[in-house]
């Protein structure tokens, strides 16, 4: 049952000294392709380094992630501009809107996601998107460029049925996480998951953050791999009401065309 993880931070501090047992786990458990995040300026360079290190394994994004809209400059987009040229790098982003923690002005957050929008259509490249708290300013934003891009993710899809009927609207596919999981703030996508087109969902796992609440025995510590993107899918499929090869199977073909990935078996 081969998967794709669409949203993996590998370049975190925390995968700094055990990359390769993580690799090795991930793979152990289906997991043969990963897309790392680049959500900061470093982070996108150490994404676009990880993908060149396990060619066919890892892949990347390149974008700057709303907390970090305030860092963002004209050097930045150069270097998004250039990083993006790589073939490695499949999707610009993490980008979009996060009126939930405002580490970034509002006003900040918008400039600098419509800039990230701009670079998408001049390189064609589709979007890794990312939004919390900010749904109606968005949405307005995403529609002004939708039709101009190949592409695009809402990743990490935690919002209502409202918000996921717009996106579907907008021709976007949507991410899901071990968010689906956690029994005190995810129970309503295990509804909405339902709703989803086979050939609009992937799956995630935002490693190393959102480990599966639903995960026994429970591990020790709270860090997330992609190896537990098998665990998300049948609790995907469960809540589908379809069996969990049929989730994996359908969530990789969508991953491999939306990334432009070779398609596998």
């Amino acid at each position: 049952m081969p998967l794709v993880d669409i949203g993996a931070n590998l370049g975190h501090e925390s995968f700094h000294l055990d990359l390769e047992a993580v690799l090795q786990r991930a793979r152990a458990h289906g997991v043969r392709r990963m897309v790392v995040t680049g959500a900061s300026r470093q982070g996108s360079i150490d994404a676009l380094a990880l993908a060149r290190a396990h060619p066919g394994t890892l892949f990347a994004t390149a974008g700057v992630h709303p907390h970090h809209a305030i860092d963002y400059d004209e050097a930045t987009e150069l270097l998004l501009r250039e990083l993006a040229r790589s073939p490695e790098v499949r999707a610009i982003g993490e980008t979009g809107l996060d009126y939930n923690r405002n580490y970034s002005p509002r006003e900040v957050q918008l400039r600098v996601f419509e800039r990230q929008l701009q670079l998408a259509v001049e390189l064609q490249k589709p979007l890794f998107l990312h939004q919390r708290d900010a749904h109606e300013d968005f949405l307005a934003l995403l529609r002004r460029y939708r039709g101009r891009v190949p592409g695009a993710v809402v990743h990490c899809f935690t919002d209502t049925g409202e918000a996921l009927r717009d996106y579907l609207a907008l021709d976007c596919h949507i991410g899901i996480t071990g968010w689906i999981c956690d029994e005190r703030r995810g129970t309503h996508l295990r509804e909405l998951v339902r709703e989803i087109p086979a050939n609009r969902l992937m799956i995630e796992t935002d490693a190393p953050y959102l480990l599966p609440r639903t995960v026994r025995p429970a591990p020790a510590h709270r860090r997330n791999e992609p190896m537990y993107l098998q665990h998300i899918c049948a609790e995907i499929a469960r809540d589908r009401g379809e069996p969990a090869q049929v989730t994996a199977a359908g969530s990789r073909a969508t991953a491999e065309a939306f990334f432009g990935l070779q398609a596998t078996g």
